[in-house]
């Protein structure tokens, strides 16, 4: 593969932007873990999110790195990849986070990255760019993720329902304030573990492209990890508010017993898909548990108008974020 030759300062000004994303991702994406946990009142925003952030980082320790590979080498040809990629895909990503956070909505930040990867690379070299199977593999889990969310978080609130059912209100309302300490924490680890891989297969991809490391390399350097773990953990602690009303009171009432339920099956999918090396949306994820959670106990406790709203702007992510991604990477030409 051709090495780039760039300046110290643009590979700089690329991975500072790489970072910045990951800590818009960690802010935006805040609100999916700690929505259910602050809603049901068992935690202070400010202690959520600070709880939040510290498993978003313990997730080093604990997930592998598969996702980072599927996004530094399964998503483009890295033949293609060029500053003016980077630049692009970077930028259509942070463009649509800080759309869809203004407004509120719930995204993927992970397909916004994705869709602008793709964006970028058509821009320059047209649909051949593209890994088919890489891309097959993240659009399957468009629709898995929120599906296998809505299973397990069903399936685990009729199990504790079935199981408490004959405790009091007072007593399973005590028992899972507790608990969803745990599942929050669960949760978050899950969230660090998927999504601050995405940011490491960007800066990986580009540190192959200048010949800053091997094209051969199974890992990337670890100052690559560290980086990104700790941009999302403080982009958590910063927290995206504007989307936890969304997530956690306007699609179902939660109560202790659902938060933990929701948080449970969501950490299952997302911790399943960081072992295959799957980079599913985070915001998919819960948005499927909490569904299921509610309908479990009746289809009327959703509010299915906000839910098909948060499902077209899954619909438009991708394909907007590709539209600015584009843009970006024409005028990354004139402009680095």
């Amino acid at each position: 593969m051709h090495t780039l030759q760039i300046s110290i300062y643009v590979l700089g000004l690329l991975i500072a932007l790489a970072l910045v994303f990951d800590f818009m991702n960690g802010f935006h994406d805040a609100a999916n873990a700690i929505a259910t946990v602050v809603s049901t009142g068992v935690l202070k925003p400010q202690a959520a999110v600070a709880m939040a952030a510290l498993f978003n980082f313990t997730a080093i320790f604990v997930v592998g790195l598969h996702v980072a590979g599927t996004v530094g080498k399964g998503t483009i040809d890295p033949g293609v990849v060029d500053q003016y990629v980077i630049f692009g895909a970077l930028v259509g990503a942070i463009v649509w986070n800080l759309f869809t956070w203004y407004y509120g909505i719930p995204s993927s930040s992970s397909h916004a990255l994705i869709g602008g990867l793709v964006g970028a690379a058509v821009a320059k070299s047209g649909t051949s760019a593209l890994v088919g199977d890489g891309l097959l593999k993240t659009v399957k889990w468009i629709v898995l993720s929120p599906l296998m969310g809505f299973v397990f978080g069903s399936i685990i609130m009729l199990v504790v329902s079935w199981i408490f059912v004959r405790s009091t209100p007072r007593r399973v309302d005590s028992w899972f304030r507790r608990l969803q300490l745990v599942s929050a924490a669960s949760y978050s680890l899950g969230h660090g573990g998927n999504d601050a891989q995405k940011t490491i297969g960007i800066i990986w991809m580009l540190l192959i492209a200048v010949g800053q490391v091997p094209s051969n390399a199974t890992e990337p350097p670890l100052w690559v990890v560290v980086a990104c773990y700790t941009a999302i953990s403080i982009g958590t602690l910063f927290g995206g508010w504007r989307i936890v009303k969304t997530m956690g009171q306007k699609i179902t009432k939660l109560k202790p017993v659902g938060g933990f339920c929701a948080e449970t099956g969501g950490a299952i999918t997302l911790l399943i898909a960081s072992h295959f090396g799957v980079p599913v949306s985070t915001t998919h994820t819960i948005t499927g548990a909490i569904v299921g959670v509610g309908s479990s106990q009746k289809m009327s406790a959703v509010r299915w108008g906000v839910a098909g709203n948060i499902v077209w702007a899954w619909v438009f992510t991708i394909p907007a974020s590709a539209f600015v991604a584009a843009l970006a990477w024409w005028v990354g030409q004139h402009i680095m």
